[in-house]
């Protein structure tokens, strides 16, 4: 199968660090949002992630204006009828993912795989709504996109094997690693991220210790990069939640029941760093 034109459903911090990955990678990419002022965030993010490049001697300026051109952007997403090969980065909810699959498969040619970037929510389920499930797959990009290596790569229940080496072979294109896993709630990061988050959620809540101590013991006591309460900051609260609801309701398995305190920060609107307040002030 030649991919030449990738389309990217959500724009995202996810959707926009997937456009950017692809652009650098020589591929048109067409990046579809419902607003466009959720796109000129998003091509915003891409520019800025370019420019970083260029301060670390990665790129030239002349580079960057190649990559921009590649991304054009649409409200429409009828434009996916042009794409080779559809990414959905769009939020965590089910019904929202299933409606844009049904669209997407009356949109996209026959021959067009859909994938998902979804962090939890099952690909045999999204499937159902296409009558291609031959051709769904989830293709889970880790946050953020053009930095951390690791894709993960999850059949549904009919992908074909075809569909699997295909997206395995688009994913080294990109310079990325990848591992498979199967249709299970959290699939492999998620499914032993969430409840460590969790836990530190539940420590911070119980007065265990300050935020910052509980970041300084992981990554100074167990060599992580970054701390579980900055790095759900990072992610973003909401989606954070949303993966362990998400989780939970598959499972019912009380390690992936949100903490209370999480649900309280996302009803306040303390999302992260999006919003400038998490468990840190960015503000």
């Amino acid at each position: 199968m030649n991919i030449k034109t990738i389309g990217i459903i959500g724009a995202g911090i996810m959707g926009s660090g997937i456009g950017h990955v692809m652009a650098l990678s020589g591929f048109d990419v067409i990046l579809m949002d419902v607003r466009d002022e959720f796109l000129d965030k998003g091509f915003g993010n891409i520019k800025k992630g370019l420019d970083k490049m260029i301060e670390k001697g990665k790129i030239t300026p002349g580079e960057k204006e190649n990559i921009i051109a590649r991304v054009h952007k649409t409200t429409r997403i009828e434009e996916m009828a042009k794409a080779d090969f559809v990414i959905e980065a769009v939020s965590e909810t089910e019904e929202l993912k299933l409606d844009i699959f049904k669209r997407l498969d009356a949109i996209c040619r026959k021959d067009v795989i859909l994938s998902s970037n979804t962090s939890s929510i099952s690909i045999t389920r999204l499937a159902s709504a296409t009558r291609r499930p031959d051709k769904v797959i989830g293709m889970h990009f880790m946050n953020p996109a053009p930095v951390i290596q690791l894709v993960e790569i999850i059949k549904g229940q009919n992908t074909s094997d075809e569909t699997l080496l295909i997206v395995k072979n688009l994913a080294e294109k990109l310079g990325k690693i990848t591992v498979e896993s199967k249709d299970s709630p959290g699939f492999i990061v998620n499914r032993i991220l969430m409840p460590l988050i969790n836990e530190a959620v539940f420590a911070f809540m119980e007065g265990v210790a300050s935020a910052e101590d509980i970041d300084k013991a992981m990554t100074l006591g167990t060599n992580q990069p970054i701390g579980p309460l900055a790095l759900a900051d990072l992610i973003g609260l909401d989606t954070v939640l949303s993966i362990m609801e998400s989780i939970y309701k598959e499972t019912r398995d009380p390690r992936h029941s949100p903490c209370p305190l999480l649900k309280k920060y996302v009803d306040a609107g303390n999302l992260g760093r999006k919003t400038g307040k998490g468990f840190y002030n960015y503000q």
